[in-house]
């Protein structure tokens, strides 16, 4: 009788464990049937949703890419994250958003997922840092990079290669007119073309649309000539962003805009494409992603003689040569806001979107730029578009804008004192760059960055 007692209970034991652990089962794979993915109206996320149609068919959870305008896009996921909406599942935010998001706790970190889904080592690791990590040197990561995205150029080959402008320029500058060497010979190759008297002009780049258009491009010529945004660890501006490579990156920016067409005061992606398209420049800036309009012979009629070239390198005040390109592009984030059901969803489309196979998929679409390393590295990737080997080159050497929750002000007064240099010639570069330091700096200041006990992870 004892020995079927003690069976009983074992039986009974057993059980009650099954049970429990097929609740806890359940429970832990219970899955919503949808998802919303929130990014910005352009060609990438269209892409992204006939991408996503794959994933429905092989788990049946339907996937809704919305799309919000460029020029709304980052202020209304902001307005919906101060309020704790939980309208989508996963937002697609902009790189430098990552840490206002983190400290918020708007997004979900996903340090151990990215780690565990052994997406932290087949990711580029440039794209970890500054896609998703915060704070910056701590290795806590808050999405996986969808976008990989730089400023590129464009040129018109058939201009470049004409023997009257080769043997004109090479008169005039005494070297060869070939692809930019250095920011210094882009700016003579944009006054040599420059005619405005026959409508042609020299160079298309970005004016300030109010957001991130002139601070992006102007990062680059800072940090080319020898100045920096500051030390994104340490929080120092002084000594960085105004110093005297800054200011010859922003007198840079200055001179070369002289060449661009009239009323590029506000050009942005748009009126760069639309620029050379209209055949009334020689060479045009964009971020990767909108080159495809100008691979295309459907939206360029010069197609077939465009050449596309990296951010040159360019040697210093200090005698020191450095390449850098901005970055663009964005990663995908969980909103910490929704329920467990969607959360699990969510995690299961970003491990999907995150295998070689999908994201060998993802690179074949034009202006989807992977950050895959083994599908960035393949010949596939490298010959499916003809500026994909310079996005390639651009991943080793593209940087970011600060990424801190102040980012947005920090911006918006760089945009906005820098702005009045560049495009209206008012003051100096140098006193521009001393104002923004100095509020940079007062920035930090006030919200304790610099105290001795600041611990940037603490939050």
């Amino acid at each position: 009788m004892k020995k079927i007692l003690i069976w009983l209970l074992v039986i009974v034991f057993t059980a009650s464990l099954a049970v429990s652990w097929m609740g806890c089962k359940q429970k832990e794979e219970a899955v919503a049937d949808s998802i919303t993915i929130h990014w910005a109206q352009w060609a990438p996320a269209d892409n992204l949703q006939a991408l996503s149609d794959g994933f429905t068919e092989e788990t049946g959870i339907d996937v809704i890419v919305e799309q919000t305008p460029w020029e709304t896009f980052v202020q209304k996921y902001n307005v919906e994250m101060i309020a704790g909406s939980d309208a989508w599942d996963i937002i697609v935010a902009d790189s430098q958003d990552v840490g206002n998001m983190a400290i918020n706790g708007h997004f979900v970190e996903l340090t151990d997922f990215v780690k565990e889904k052994g997406i932290l080592d087949a990711f580029l690791p440039s794209a970890m840092y500054y896609y998703a990590e915060y704070p910056k040197g701590f290795e806590r990561y808050w999405g996986v990079p969808v976008e990989g995205d730089a400023l590129g150029w464009a040129y018109r080959k058939d201009l470049f290669e004409d023997p009257d402008n080769m043997a004109a320029f090479e008169a005039e500058y005494g070297y060869a007119l070939d692809v930019p060497e250095s920011w210094d010979m882009l700016k003579d190759i944009a006054e040599f073309f420059y005619d405005p008297d026959n409508e042609f002009y020299g160079v298309a780049v970005y004016g300030d649309n109010g957001y991130d258009s002139l601070a992006m491009f102007a990062e680059q010529t800072i940090r080319a000539y020898g100045g920096d945004l500051g030390n994104f660890e340490t929080f120092e501006v002084d000594g960085y962003l105004n110093n005297e490579g800054a200011i010859a990156g922003v007198d840079y920016y200055r001179d070369l805009y002289q060449f661009v067409p009239p009323g590029f005061g506000d050009a942005f992606f748009v009126a760069t494409n639309d620029a050379f398209i209209s055949g009334i420049v020689p060479m045009a800036t964009n971020y990767f992603a909108f080159l495809p309009a100008l691979a295309n012979p459907e939206t360029n009629p010069f197609a077939d003689v465009t050449g596309y070239f990296t951010c040159p390198p360019q040697v210093g005040v200090d005698g020191v040569e450095r390449q850098s390109v901005a970055l663009g592009g964005q990663a995908a984030s969980v909103v910490s806001y929704i329920s467990d059901e969607k959360k699990n969803a969510a995690f299961k489309w970003l491990e999907w979107f995150a295998e070689e196979e999908t994201q060998a998929e993802w690179a074949t679409m034009p202006g989807s730029f992977t950050c895959h390393e083994a599908v960035l590295n393949s010949d596939e990737f490298l010959s499916a578009a003809p500026y994909n080997p310079n996005m390639k080159e651009s991943f080793t050497l593209f940087q970011d804008w600060w990424a801190v929750p102040q980012y947005d002000e920090m911006l918006r007064t760089f945009s906005e004192i820098l702005g009045a240099y560049i495009i209206s010639g008012e003051g100096t570069a140098e006193g521009a760059l001393q104002e923004v330091t100095d509020i940079w700096t007062g920035i930090f200041e006030e919200d304790g960055y610099y105290d001795p006990d600041f611990d940037p992870n603490d939050f």
